[in-house]
């Protein structure tokens, strides 16, 4: 046993134990420990030796019993072994429930027997026990009996023997029984453990001991809250560092390595349970609802502190529903170490030091709870209502403290409570701000050194979290019911004082750039930061977390952001609040004017009754002695307030004196005393209404009123020495009761109640009476809350703050609750950071502004330009271009660039900070760079005229050689005396100067020019020469480290400047323009898509000014564009550059744009000589090339674009290669312009030659053996439906292979075939199909799925929307007047070979393209679901050559996918062409009589009496009628041709399938025929408008033909899938059908009617029967073709029906029906009847 042994710090330190640090290590020696003590089973193992030890060190006749008692264990011991199944009530594990509690008895007694030797061993076992998992279980008070907490009870009680070694064990003991992952120790037990090592650092016998009870302490709320955390046993545990529980306290006690020693204490118990398994407690049982009972906790006050009452109200509130545990104990615990710090000497011994250490120390685990609290604690609604009632009150009650430990300690917590719940915090954080950190900084009570390092290492760690920074103001400075806690603090730290003077001293570096400015320097970084946090997670789609990779705490509550999401939002409040604030500060100067204000402002209703309920609840900022003043006024406005303001009170029930000291809570009476008089009287009134029985009249009540008033100034106005009795106090108010007298004891009472409690406001109750801040604070709703600790406690006594105080406190953050100030707002929007600086931007700008202007000193300026170029930076990253531009612009009038004569060291000094902020902001300036280019070009114009150089504007039309020249030529400042420059008129206008805005300096000024303003000038020009070329050229050369978004905006200011420079009237210049050249050839190297932006900005520049009027500016510009173009065109472009195509762009612009047809035509054939003369350095050129040839091919000159189209027929038939071998983009160009070419006006043959091309680039193409291999080019999806665009071309330019090459060229001839021309048309289709069928084997299978799905079925997607339009038109427009054709461009010959092309297609590469048989199919479909005969006759001899051909290739799913959508074609349009048969229902015709015997000729009518829109409706019906028949007979024609010599390949399905569709179109086909009343009308209209009648009766005979011929061959041919489907029964059903047809009509000539004889038929029907007499043979012979069975079988079903046909008369032709009738009755019937 000498690795664990009892700890025994006799001579202190250095002894220092030897610790394991892991579970198994402590294990490994106990299990080979011998057998003799303590048997086999593993507790034996680990009890014998200790109480082998207990016996040793006994005395025998003291201690006889706990010997005994040893002895017998072990005796016990040695026969018990571990058993196979542990006894789930047993504490021990592997010894059943009887045997532990008899094992464990000798340790209970050795603990109890407060003897060391005796206990120390014991303790050895007990934490051997823990550690290792033996013991296990529960322990609670509520378990007395229970032999775990006997032990665990023990131990706590011997730690008070006095031994130093003892209480080191009893702390090992105790911090090993809470981390066992096995026990769960809870309750008051949980608490009586926390109690004692409480009271061990409270009363140890060494510092050592103090500390490792302080550090086991934080240890035990570690593993308590870790484990409510998870709300499991089993959790993962952080071992606490001992030094920083010394950061604050106790360093005293550190004894030269006692910090290590607890150190190494801690981790070994806290290892030496880690791997123990958690067969118990990981799922902790959970308890009924949390009760608030205190009555347990033995170390508590039975008596309630101040606010207990409220605590309890809020916890039982928020604690409802059923809770762990683990989680009860957490909040337990939490809640009695809060009411462990609000602890207080009392007034009798103010100098007790235990209880300001235990005070301390409390304070310290509630740090460290807070410290590492978790996601469930920051979200745990009873956790933060117990902070809000438990820790919030001890800090309340902590923070008039003057000591300094427990000072930090709050600011520690608040920082935590900042960090972590700021959320659920919002009305307590808004108090503690306050009281700990701004009554510092403005130094209320001459805090210590110690307090301000404390708040500003506070302040320092609040301002590096960008986050709380933002919330702080979103929270508080943009809500109306919160202090400006944002404001007030940047006033606090940065502003100097209003009154100061502008002198040097007012810039003392110390003074304006100490702390506040590092703070508020610091501020300005965690703002960019946190913009930078959000245009990253915008980039990423990134979740924010802190730096501990955890939430932040605004995420946790996002139900709380809800009412503030943008920064609009934000603008109003903010705005609201500062007008709020406006009207408010005008009430307190002017009651009237204020209030009139907040009228006009809407911040205030216009009723007196809105206006009173504001002063009244919304107070905040308002005077109260101001608001007095404003009720006793005698306006006739404020009259009413007043009243409506005293008839909002409610005063009931209320005691006189009560009601007056609740009147008077909210206001300060006026010292006028006719103002008094008012607001009394009114009072009185009140109050005798809202109690009547109170006194006799309102006089009593008013009179009795100032007397109260009265006594309370005398009893309480230190100036008045005689005080009034309680006898004059009665004598004063004899008789007021309408003559008679009040009782004496009323009087008395109210007189006492007056003199001992004074009658206060709101703010005059809770702290004394002090002298008032400036307004400032009122307004910041901050004088409140610093008022709070304005008392002074002079002694570090832990007295606390008074109970008034709390109460008050706690009363605001009651009120708080449910207005916006108790909702946390959480930002959403970057843009919100920007109203964060614009609460200071304005005086820094005009304290800046001011002293440059006005000062000469060198160190103030350089402050100055230093606080221009800090404000520059911050308001560039944050976008806010008017402030940035204000800045800018300010320093660049500084300058004095435009009035250089009067320049000074302070404005070249403005010239250098110009320059750097160019260097070091440039990435954020945009706009603003337009007057930092502006004045470098001023620069470089002085340095050329100090030099004596010519100027520009000889150079527009001079040769380069010459401009070169130029640059070289230098001359020093005398020569601007020596060749008489004085009268040059650059230099005049120079020297008079300008304004800063004005294009050219001195343009519009005039006047002679002194010599010696000249030489004021040149001296000035000396100042220049600390500029430098160097300086001026690195702003340039720097454009190459500007981000993305930078360069773009610097080559866009640049342009601006050249054009400025170029457009100036009196001395054109280039300067600019050579540095935009220059700015391409810095920036060649930047990606492509930022060299994109950036070129396309230069091209821009290139294009406006090259279609300038001034041909001059246009040749030199365009020549300079040539130069540069011809440059980047020589040099080799690797693959995927886009230089060429970008720099040769600009020549596309000026061709599709420019008016001159020569201009144009230049540009024609200067692209032609570059692309001839360097073909083979042309790659991505190639896409501007053609561009500028498709623009040109659309141009108006005949001559433009024949020279163009020759220019293309060389470059197609001699550089092809070239070509192809660029990326595939090239290719797709050449065959966009040749497309366009095909559109030519000029002459038909160009377009058809531009097809022969196209055609011609596929032979090309084949003959490069550009076989395609298997990257897809698109997703291969099916498209038929989808109307494409250029994306279907783009598609095959994603991928530079083979495929990318065809792909554009079948794509361009796939558009061509919706030409409106139809010899382009018909050429696009022919050559299309043609290169397919020649040059499809060349395609892989996954070319040839993206060809047909890009290409071919696209062609087809009229036919389909022609067929969606058609539906819907039939039953959206079914009313139409008329009928209108297909908008479609294709006749029925292009459709015929469209359609005939496509199946030849697919038969011919069915292998590769069969996944595309259902477009296949849906395109035939949408052929027969057209409303157009010649259409759907193309779609079934389509159809009938696909299945004909590939019929016995498909599958089951193909066939059933073909059928499925036949029946989808044929069904599609019934209900359209239902609703339109519906119309003839309104429709009237005229009866004819021979149609109608029975016509009334009352109501006959005539054709004239028809209306012509009723005949246009009938005729476009008739007309729809005899489409949709057609189309339905084709389809049953398709169908039949189908399946017929298919039958044996079709499955059950599938021909189930086609009975759906037989069965639909026959019934249909009969459904329209049964409609005799509008057959009458179609017949009567038909005759009228001399149409012929749609064949209705022949579609239903041929519907129901072709329906019985299918089921008949499926019978006889197919038996199998017959008996399979049932179909026998089907035919007979659909024979039984048309029989009954049949025979309804012989007996329609019946009327119903029940005669004796028959009726001969009319001539009419004799015709429908003779029609109906073919279908009705085969209908019999079908019969009697059933076999005998089959016949006897169903022989009942139709016998009557053969029956009435024999008795039924038949038309004359109809001989066939009796003799197939009488087939039936002798070889069908017969036969059976002869059986």
């Amino acid at each position: 046993m000498a690795s664990i042994s009892s700890i025994s710090i006799s001579n202190a330190l250095p002894f220092q134990p030897t610790f394991h640090r892991s579970g198994s290590e402590i294990r490994s020696p106990l299990m080979s420990a011998p057998q003799t003590l303590g048997g086999p089973s593993r507790c034996g193992r680990v009890l014998g030796p200790s109480l082998d030890k207990i016996i040793k060190s006994a005395a025998w006749r003291k201690h006889s019993d706990i010997v005994s008692s040893c002895k017998s264990t072990l005796e016990k011991l040695e026969t018990l072994s571990d058993t196979a199944l542990p006894d789930p009530s047993s504490p021990l594990l592997g010894l059943p429930a009887s045997d532990a509690h008899s094992v464990l008895n000798p340790i209970v007694l050795a603990l109890a027997s407060n003897h060391a030797k005796l206990a120390e061993p014991a303790l050895e076992s007990v934490f051997k026990l823990f550690s290792l998992g033996v013991l296990r279980g529960e322990i609670d008070s509520n378990l007395p009996n229970s032999v775990l907490y006997k032990i665990v009870e023990s131990v706590c009680k011997v730690g008070g023997i006095g031994e130093e070694s003892v209480e080191l064990a009893v702390l090992r003991v105790l911090l090993s029984a809470v981390r066992c992952p096995c026990v769960l120790v809870r309750g008051d037990c949980l608490l009586q453990v926390i109690r004692t090592c409480y009271n061990l650092y409270l009363n140890g016998l060494n510092g050592t001991n103090q500390i490792c009870a302080k550090s086991v302490l934080a240890q035990i709320m570690l593993i308590v809250f870790a484990r409510a955390e998870e709300d499991s046993m089993d959790v993962s545990i952080k071992t606490v560092a001992v030094s920083e529980l010394l950061e604050f306290t106790d360093k005293n006690l550190n004894e030269g390595s006692s910090i290590f020693y607890c150190q190494n204490l801690i981790s070994e118990v806290v290892t030496a349970s880690e791997g123990v398994p958690d067969l118990k407690f990981s799922k902790p049982s959970t308890v009924p609802e949390l009760q608030n009972d205190e009555s347990n906790v033995s170390y508590e006050e039975k008596k309630d502190e101040v606010g207990e009452e409220e605590m309890k109200e809020g916890v039982e509130s928020s604690s409802g529903g059923h809770i762990s545990k683990i989680r009860e104990d957490g909040f337990y615990v939490f809640k009695n170490l809060c009411k462990l710090s609000m602890k207080f000497s009392s007034q009798g011994n103010p100098d007790d030091e235990i209880l300001l250490r235990g005070k301390t120390v409390s304070l310290e685990l509630l740090k460290v709870i807070m410290d590492n609290g978790g996601l469930v604690w920051r979200t745990n609604e009873s956790f933060l209502n117990a902070i809000k009632q438990y820790l919030c009150l001890s800090l309340l009650k902590n923070s008039a403290l003057s000591v300094m430990s427990i000072f930090q300690l709050l600011c520690s917590i608040f920082m935590s409570l900042l960090t972590k719940y700021r959320s659920g915090l919002k009305a307590e954080i808004g108090i503690f701000f306050p009281m700990l950190i701004l009554r510092v900084l403005e130094n209320v009570l001459q805090p210590s050194f110690v307090q301000k390092t404390t708040v500003l290492n506070l302040l320092e760690k609040i301002v590096g979290d960008s986050q709380i920074i933002i919330d702080i103001f979103v929270n508080y400075d943009c809500d109306v019911d919160s202090p400006n806690i944002f404001e007030r603090y940047l006033q606090d730290c940065q502003w100097p004082s209003e009154n100061c003077s502008r002198t040097t001293t007012w810039f003392n570096h110390n003074f304006v750039f100490g702390p506040g400015y590092y703070f508020s320097a610091r501020i300005s970084d965690s703002i960019l930061r946190k913009s930078f946090e959000y245009d990253t997670s915008a980039e990423n789609h990134s979740t924010l977390t802190s730096e501990d990779g955890t939430l932040p705490d605004c995420e946790l509550h996002p139900e709380m952001n809800s009412e503030l999401s943008d920064a609009a939002t934000l603008e109003q409040r903010r705005t609201y609040k500062m007008e709020l604030q406006k009207g408010v500060s005008l009430f307190n100067r002017k009651p009237s004017k204020g209030i009139e204000f907040l009228i006009n402002t809407k911040k205030v209703g216009d009723t007196p009754e809105e206006v009173a309920s504001f002063m009244r609840k919304s107070t905040t900022g308002l005077n109260e002695t101001m608001i007095g003043d404003f009720l006793g006024e005698r306006e006739e406005f404020a009259l009413r307030v007043m009243h409506a303001y005293v008839d909002s009170f409610n005063f009931k029930s209320m005691d006189f004196g009560e009601a007056i000291r609740f009147f008077l809570r909210g206001f300060r009476l006026p010292g006028e005393a006719q103002k008094i008089d008012r607001i009394m009287e009114k009072f009185a009134e009140r109050y005798c209404k809202c109690n009547p029985n109170s006194f006799t009249s309102a006089d009593t009540a008013y009179v009795l009123a100032y007397s109260v008033i009265m006594l309370n100034t005398d009893a309480h106005n230190d100036m008045v020495k005689d005080k009034m009795t309680k006898f004059d106090f009665i004598r004063n108010n004899r008789g007021i009761n309408d003559g008679k007298d009040l009782p004496e004891e009323y009087l008395g009472a109210l007189y006492d109640q007056i003199v001992k409690n004074e009658i206060k406001m709101n703010a005059d109750s809770a702290v004394p009476q002090i002298k008032q801040e400036n307004s400032l604070n009122k307004l910041l709703g901050l004088d409140g809350i610093l008022n709070l600790v304005s008392w002074k406690q002079t002694e570090d006594k832990p007295l606390g703050a008074n109970g008034l105080l709390i109460r008050h406190i706690q009363e605001q953050f009651k009120a708080k609750k449910g207005k916006s100030e108790s909702i946390y707002h959480s930002v959403s929007d970057v843009s919100i950071l920007r109203f964060m600086v614009e609460v200071c931007w304005g005086p820094m700008l005009a304290a800046f502004s001011v002293t440059i202007d006005q000062s000469d000193d060198r160190l103030a300026t350089t402050q100055c330009l230093q606080g221009f170029r800090h404000a520059v930076h911050v308001t560039a990253v944050l976008g806010m271009q008017t402030q940035r531009d204000a800045f800018v612009t300010s320093v660049a009038k500084f300058t004095f660039l435009h009035c250089a004569a009067d320049m000074k060291q302070k404005n070249v000094d403005a010239v250098k900070a110009i320059i750097s902020i160019a260097i070091e902001d440039g990435n954020h300036l945009q706009e603003a760079w337009d007057h930092i280019l502006t004045c470098l070009s001023r620069i470089e114009h002085l340095q050329l005229l100090g030099e004596g150089a010519p100027t520009d504007a000889s150079f527009l039309t001079a040769s380069n050689t010459e401009t070169d020249d130029k640059m070289a030529k230098s001359a020093d400042l005398q020569s601007l005396k020596n060749k008489g420059t004085v009268q040059n008129p650059a230099v005049m206008a120079v020297v008079r100067g300008g304004s800063y805005d004005s294009t050219a300096v001195g343009v519009n000024c005039s006047g002679l020019v002194s010599p010696e303003q000249i030489n004021h000038f040149i001296a000035n020009l000396n100042l220049l020469d600390q500029i430098g070329n160097f300086e001026l050229n690195h702003v340039f050369a720097n454009s190459q480290r500007l981000n993305s978004e930078a360069i773009v905006a610097f080559v866009k200011a640049l342009c601006k400047v050249s054009i400025s420079e170029l457009q100036s009237p009196t001395d054109p210049r280039v300067f600019s323009l050579t540095k935009l050249v220059e700015i391409a050839h810095y920036n060649m190297n930047r990606i492509r898509l930022v060299w994109s932006r950036m070129w396309n900005v230069l091209s821009d520049f290139f294009v406006s000014v090259g279609l300038s009027e001034n041909l001059s500016v246009a040749s030199f510009v365009m020549d300079s564009l040539r130069q540069l173009a011809m440059k980047f065109l020589e040099r080799e472009e690797l693959a995927n550059y886009n230089f060429q195509n970008e720099f040769l762009r600009p020549f596309v612009i000026v061709m599709q744009k420019s008016n001159s047809a020569e201009i144009r035509e230049l540009i024609v054939r200067c692209i032609s000589q570059m692309v001839l003369s360097r073909v083979s350095n042309v790659k991505s050129g190639w896409k501007s090339v053609f561009m500028v040839f498709t623009a040109a091919a659309a141009d108006e000159h005949k001559n433009i674009v024949l020279v163009a189209f020759e220019t293309m027929e060389k470059i197609v038939r001699e550089y092809f290669p070239h070509i192809t071998e660029t990326e595939s983009a090239t290719f797709t160009d050449c065959v966009r312009c040749l497309i366009k070419f095909t559109n030519s006006r000029f002459n038909s043959d160009v377009s058809l030659n531009a097809i022969a091309f196209l055609r011609f680039c596929a032979f090309k193409l084949a003959e490069g053996g550009l076989v395609c291999t298997g990257k897809r080019l698109d997703d291969g999806s099916s498209v038929s439906t989808v109307k494409k665009d250029d994306s279907d071309l783009q598609s095959f330019t994603d991928v530079d292979d083979p495929g990318s090459y065809w792909g554009p060229l079948l794509t361009g001839l796939s558009k061509l075939t919706s030409d409106s021309r139809l010899a382009i048309r018909r050429s696009s289709l022919e050559v299309l199909f043609n290169i397919l069928n020649d040059h499809g084997h060349l395609f892989s299978q996954t070319f040839w799925l993206g060809v047909f799905s890009s290409v071919v079925l696209p062609i087809f997607n009229g036919v389909c929307e022609k067929r969606d339009k058609a539906v819907k038109a039939e039953q959206d427009s079914a009313t139409a007047e008329s009928p209108h054709r297909d908008g479609s461009t294709w006749d029925t010959e292009t459709s015929t070979v469209a359609s005939q092309c496509l199946v030849d297609l697919f038969i011919s590469f069915y292998d590769v393209l069969r996944p595309h048989l259902s477009d296949v199919v849906y395109i035939l479909t949408g052929y027969l679901g057209s409303s157009i005969q010649d259409s759907a006759s193309i779609g079934v001899a389509a159809m009938c050559r696909l299945t004909g051909q590939l019929g016995s290739r498909f599958s089951e799913d193909e066939w059933r996918e073909i059928f499925l959508s036949v029946k989808e074609a044929a069904t599609s349009t019934l209900p359209g062409f239902k609703k339109l048969l519906r119309t003839m229902d309104d429709i009237k015709v005229p009866h004819n009589s021979q149609l109608n015997s029975e016509t009334n000729s009352d109501h006959g009518l005539t054709n004239d009496d028809v209306e012509d829109e009723n005949l246009q409706v009938v005729a476009y019906v008739v007309s729809r009628m005899k489409s949709h028949i057609s189309i339905q007979q084709l389809i049953l024609q398709a169908v039949t041709n189908m399946t017929k010599p298919h039958m044996q390949c079709l499955s059950a399905s599938n021909i189930n399938i086609v009975v759906e569709i037989f069965s639909s179109i026959s019934s249909h086909a009969l459904q329209l025929n049964s409609e005799t009343t509008m057959q009458q009308k179609i017949k009567i209209a038909c005759s009228i408008l001399e149409l012929s009648v749609p064949p209705m009766l022949e579609f239903e005979n041929e519907a129901y033909q072709n329906y019985l011929s299918f089921l008949k061959d499926v019978v006889e041919n197919n038996p199998s899938i017959s008996f399979e489907m049932d179909l026998e029964s089907l035919l007979v059903a659909v024979c039984e059908k048309i029989l009954q047809i049949y025979l309804k009509c012989t007996s329609e000539n019946q009327n119903g009617r029940v005669t004796h004889w028959v009726l001969p038929l009319g001539f009419g029907k004799k015709e429908e029967m003779a029609a109906r007499s073919a279908l009705l043979v085969s209908a019999l012979k079908a019969l009697s073709g059933l076999g005998r069975d089959s016949f006897r079988k169903y022989i009942s079903n139709f016998f009557n029906l053969l029956v009435d046909l024999v008795r039924s008369e038949h038309s004359s032709s109809s001989g066939e029906v009796q003799r197939v009738l009488s087939i039936v009755f002798q070889s069908s019937i017969g036969a059976i009847i002869m059986k």
